[in-house]
């Protein structure tokens, strides 16, 4: 099968399924996303092996974030991540790794920050308020539009280079073109409850933060990559390579979501 053909019998799978859970909510959703950080902090473990990261506590922060946020909003987010800082330190007190302290915890703490926090503010945004479920469906919709309508849209007229140093495929005619599709996205998505909840320049701004946020959220990750020596996280989603390259955007657009409809005045 063509990277091409992958990547589109990923999307036609992996979008329903992602949508479907999100309508459910709950511990469904808890449920995907703790199978998504695990395999994400899979990837992450492997691909930082260099800095010896403390893979259990790793693991512990991300899934404690999560249940944090599912059980008792961002306050028990917050703690259930801050347990990866005395997780770490107390694994590489008894382990026999000799890798500097600094690169050990630091390494260990990234990896739960970037999984656990990202992941667990789709649990908040799902159940923030009674338009929960509006809002995180058009987090997802509206990340995918642009990073899709920027993949082909770079392909296709691409000529000036976005960061060459990070990721040589991203041009600035992409993201142009996945912007206006991700805001036209939010705009849809959000117009028929303007006059009860965002109004349109507020569904036109968290568009343009969200498409801001997804592409950061990207060259992050390819900033570690790079660092790595690593082309892929892994290969599990065939084209779209591992589960962190496909939701290294939404890691940082769902935060940014979070904190932007919340100073909005939604809670």
């Amino acid at each position: 099968m063509s990277n091409f053909a992958s990547r589109i019998l990923v999307a036609a799978v992996g979008l329903p399924l992602v949508l479907g859970v999100l309508w459910l909510g709950g511990w469904w959703l808890f449920t995907l996303l703790a199978v998504a950080a695990c395999v994400g902090v899979h990837e992450f473990v492997t691909t930082a092996r260099p800095l010896r990261p403390l893979a259990p506590a790793v693991y512990g922060g991300a899934l404690l974030a999560l249940f944090g946020a599912e059980s008792g909003g961002v306050v028990w987010l917050l703690g259930g991540f801050l347990a990866t800082f005395v997780l770490a330190f107390v694994l590489h007190a008894v382990s026999s790794t000799r890798a500097p302290t600094t690169a050990a915890v630091g390494s260990t703490v990234l990896g739960a920050a970037w999984i656990g926090l990202g992941l667990g503010f789709f649990l908040l945004l799902r159940e923030m308020h009674d338009h929960g479920r509006l809002i995180a469906f058009t987090v997802v919709l509206t990340a995918w539009a642009a990073a899709t309508f920027a993949y082909f849209g770079g392909r296709w007229l691409g000529r000036h280079k976005l960061a060459p140093r990070l990721s040589p495929g991203k041009s600035w005619e992409g993201l142009l073109i996945g912007a206006a599709a991700g805001v036209f996205v939010s705009f849809i998505a959000l117009y028929d409850t303007r006059d009860k909840y965002l109004g349109v320049w507020q569904a036109v701004v968290l568009g343009l933060v969200l498409v801001l946020a997804e592409v950061i959220g990207d060259l992050f990750e390819s900033a570690l990559k790079r660092d790595l020596e690593v082309k892929d996280t892994g290969r599990l989603l065939g084209g779209h390579g591992g589960m962190l390259d496909r939701i290294d955007g939404l890691l940082f657009a769902a935060p940014a979501a979070y904190f932007l409809v919340v100073a909005y005045g939604f809670h």
